[in-house]
């Protein structure tokens, strides 16, 4: 199947330029290209045009989960009829398994995976499986980490069709070998249940069920049903049915590694006697043949991935399978803020390496550990076959990889221009960014503020909030969930001003803010270096006030990189709107509000049908400043009532990776919950 673009809108600017050099590119197998794209330029809609025109499954790699999931969306909404997948970590909490020898401290591997990520996964790997061309999965580095291998996974596909003469026992002893569980009372994701002549699978990877239904040994319908309702969602002459786990074995592989592990557990433990320490022979003797009862009795053992290579039948010190491994050799990789991506890609496999390290060396692991970890930067870039790295600040990799051929994208939609950037001595800074907060606050409009510590930023922002100015600072202490209330609550005016470190750059859109300060702007370093300067000013570009100013008394080889390559932009967007008649326009972007009053309002009037009425607008977006009134005058069992629906609507709005809308949920949910202890 082809890609099928969907949009209302057209490339205008210089995207058109882009595409068509991208895909120029792309086609007569330029290994690697760049796009230079400024903040605001739509580049997620240049990439999605590229995937369109060279239709290829396409890797699109981001540095971080939040930007990912907004990738994900965005691709979607570009390709609803084709598969868009996302792949990230699956962990919630993840503590990992380590050992502290100065303070003689183990550390148990700790965890909690999320299950809708989890089945979000098992899709990803399920479309590659399908063979489909028409893919894009949406990764962060998680997909360099180890997996399950495509070949084990692929002999584990199900396939079925109507009319297939099979015995019913022998299609659920299928099932079992593809990890399904059975469980006739409760149907859930990865479960199946069997009545009489009837299959129902709870698929592992979608939402939805899989009912067979038999006529003595032949399959006589195929049926896909919806998990709620049952209602039939479609009939299939022929299907497959993918495993519901991305770590696949067999029995005999299961006891070639058995054997294995024995093998090199009494090497290991010869080593250590050899080396006159009993205690870490003993250590290592003790926890590899307790893991080893466990695989022969469960099936598996906790940290089981540190075994992989057993399983795999792979060698030591070969690399592990990974997301990679399922793409077709002829895949389109695409790096979004590249300048960050790259280096944490290279970063992986030596923290885990170190870790690894301590665990081998003090007798909790065998060295076969070793070898689950990530792949290693050498190792990533000999799997890739062609490569667009994105960024407004390409780094010195990237453009040395694309020889130094350089697609620009400046041109926004909206004919908005860089912001002007000033700069002013640090003397009296404080009192000087006052009066600029003052002015903008007094405009409707926000300020962002960057500093170099998070302790600047804490004091800061509590002598600013001593001054009647609402503020708040987000730093990497801050939860992620958090960190996304903050900007909505900036965006919609609980706060006109944010402080924060190195969170301000990369991915932010907040449109409101026209005034981005940045402290000790001459303090050369990595948070002030030409990379990051012009990123953190990108934060004021999609305002049409949008100003920066730099606090310094001496300017730096980066401060006049960034201003000299801020004019150059604004020259050029300057001379394109006024070629083509553009008045730049401000961005209007609807804030992600929590629909709580809309969608609990037959609640509400089951309430005021009850005789309990509230005082204000109703149509207000936010439950906590309309319905107060009313929340005042529930009964208990009415607020629970409340609490249970909209634990509901966070859960659902968690599935949907709209983090905004589920953490308004859950400050709802917190508030309700204090009424009931009051």
């Amino acid at each position: 199947m082809d890609f099928k673009l969907t949009s209302r809108f057209q490339p205008t600017g210089d995207q058109p330029e882009a595409i068509r050099e991208l895909t120029d590119g792309v086609l007569r197998g330029d290994r690697a290209q760049v796009l230079l794209g400024v903040t605001g330029s739509g580049k997620t809609f240049t990439m999605a045009n590229v995937i369109a025109n060279v239709g290829r499954p396409t890797l699109i790699l981001s540095h971080n989960k939040t930007l990912a999931a907004q990738l994900y969306q965005e691709m979607r909404g570009f390709f609803p009829d084709n598969a868009v997948e996302y792949y990230v970590s699956y962990y919630d909490y993840y503590q990992p398994e380590a050992y502290i020898p100065s303070t003689d401290t183990y550390i148990e591997k700790d965890l909690d995976i999320n299950e809708e990520i989890d089945r979000l996964r098992l899709s990803a790997v399920s479309a590659l499986l399908s063979g489909r061309r028409d893919v894009v999965v949406v990764s962060s580095v998680s997909c360099i980490y180890g997996m399950g291998s495509p070949n084990a996974l692929s002999d584990n596909v199900i396939e079925i069709h109507q009319g297939q003469n099979i015995e019913r026992n022998a299609l659920l002893r299928k099932l079992v070998q593809s990890l399904y569980v059975r469980n006739d009372l409760t149907l859930e994701r990865g479960n199946f249940r069997v009545k009489g002549d009837t299959i129902d699978i709870y698929m592992a990877y979608a939402e939805m069920i899989l009912r067979i239904t038999f006529w003595d040994d032949e399959i006589d319908s195929i049926e896909e049903l919806d998990p709620v309702t049952l209602d039939r969602l479609g009939r299939y002459a022929d299907y497959k049915l993918y495993p519901a786990n991305l770590f696949m074995t067999t029995q005999e592989q299961t006891n070639k590694a058995i054997h294995d592990i024995q093998d090199d557990l009494v090497k290991q433990v010869a080593f250590f006697e050899e080396l006159g320490d009993p205690v870490k022979a003993a250590r290592i003797k003790e926890r590899v043949e307790y893991d080893m009862e466990m695989i022969k009795e469960l099936g598996h053992c906790s940290g089981i991935e540190n075994y992989s290579r057993y399983f795999d039948g792979r060698r030591a010190g070969e690399r592990p399978y990974c997301l990679l491994d399922f793409f077709p050799k002829d895949f389109l990789l695409i790096v979004d803020e590249s300048h960050v991506s790259v280096p944490q890609i290279g970063a992986m496999y030596g923290g885990d390496r170190a870790r690894k390290t301590n665990l081998v060396e003090y007798a909790f692991r065998l060295p076969a550990a070793f070898d689950n970890r990530p792949l290693t930067f050498d190792e990533f870039q000999q799997m890739v076959h062609q490569v667009i790295y994105v960024s407004a600040t390409p780094a010195d990799f990237e453009l040395q990889e694309a020889e130094g051929v350089v697609v620009e994208q400046l041109i926004r939609p909206t004919g908005l221009l860089d912001p002007e950037i000033e700069v002013r001595p640090s003397e009296h800074q404080i009192d000087d960014l006052m009066e600029e907060i003052r002015i903008r606050t007094e405009r409707k409009e926000r300020t962002l503020v960057t500093t170099l510590t998070k302790r600047m930023a804490e004091e800061l922002t509590e002598f600013l909030m001593n001054h009647d100015v609402q503020t708040a600072y987000i730093h990497s202490d801050v939860s992620t969930l958090d960190r996304v209330k903050i900007l909505s609550d900036l965006r919609s005016g609980v706060y006109d001003v944010l402080v924060g470190v190195n969170l301000l750059r990369e991915g932010l859109d907040l449109p409101e803010v026209s005034l981005v300060a940045i402290l000790d702007a001459d303090k050369e370093g990595f948070l002030r270096s030409r990379r990051s300067l012009v990123q953190t000013a990108g934060r004021a570009a999609r305002n049409v006030n949008g100003r920066v100013i730099m606090y310094a008394d001496t300017i730096t080889p980066s401060m006049q990189l960034t201003i000299d390559e801020t004019n150059r932009r604004r020259t050029k967007q300057l001379k394109y709107n006024a070629d083509h008649g553009i008045t730049p326009t401000q961005i209007i972007k609807e804030l992600s509000t929590t629909p709580l009053t809309r969608d609990l309002r037959p609640d509400i009037k089951e309430l005021q049908s009850s005789g309990i009425t509230a005082q204000g607008d109703l149509q207000s977006p936010y439950l906590d400043k309309a319905a107060d009134p009313i929340v005042e005058r529930m009964t208990r069992p009415q607020i629970e009532k409340l609490i249970a629906e909209t634990t509901r609507r966070m859960k659902e709005a968690a599935k949907k990776m709209d983090f905004l809308q589920a953490a308004q949920y859950r400050d709802e949910i917190i508030r309700l919950q204090k009424e009931i202890e009051l």
